[in-house]
């Protein structure tokens, strides 16, 4: 199966999920990657806001800012995507394509240490993922390629195997529920 029909039948297999499922799915994984020692040895989380039916992220950052940590989220510009710093979660509007995005241009979030939380269509257990196709976290993580990254996904986005190209960046730690 090519990419473009493995995205293909994500995208259907979440479209089918409920809500309830989500929040039930997203609670267990947010539980899991707060237990993570990823997550307790980070100052600093770039983690991103949910879309359509990824996992609901907001409780983790909002227990992030509780726990002190600095949190940043991603906005794009053009083909770049910087981390903004963001202490008020509801400081976001739609932004590229209809992702919710921090309203403000900054600050910027510069710290080389920052645990990155993926998102993703699908993963293997080696780290291999299968973005959305825009490539930003790719190019993100090729300019900066030690920070330690984390993946959420359900469980039917974790598949034996995924070929991948030269340019795609595993994940140190996929977690699924």
């Amino acid at each position: 199966m090519n990419k473009k029909e493995l995205r293909n039948q994500i995208k259907a297999a979440k479209k089918a999920m409920t809500e309830d499922q989500i929040d039930q799915l997203s609670a267990d994984l947010c539980q899991q990657f707060l237990n993570t020692d990823e997550y307790r040895k980070a100052k600093t989380v770039y983690g991103y806001l949910p879309y359509n039916q990824e996992v609901r992220t907001w409780a983790l950052l909002e227990q992030a800012v509780k726990d002190g940590k600095t949190v940043a989220v991603p906005k794009v510009y053009g083909d770049e995507m910087r981390f903004i710093i963001l202490s008020d979660l509801s400081d976001v509007a739609a932004g590229y394509a209809g992702i919710p995005e921090p309203v403000a241009d900054g600050p910027v979030a510069d710290d080389p240490d920052a645990l990155v939380l993926m998102p993703g269509l699908a993963f293997d257990r080696e780290g291999h993922r299968i973005g959305y196709g825009g490539g930003f976290y790719d190019r993100f993580l090729e300019c900066e390629p030690n920070h330690p990254t984390v993946a959420l996904c359900y469980h039917f986005q974790l598949l034996d195997h995924l070929d991948t190209e030269e340019h795609d960046i595993p994940v140190d730690r996929v977690l699924w529920a």
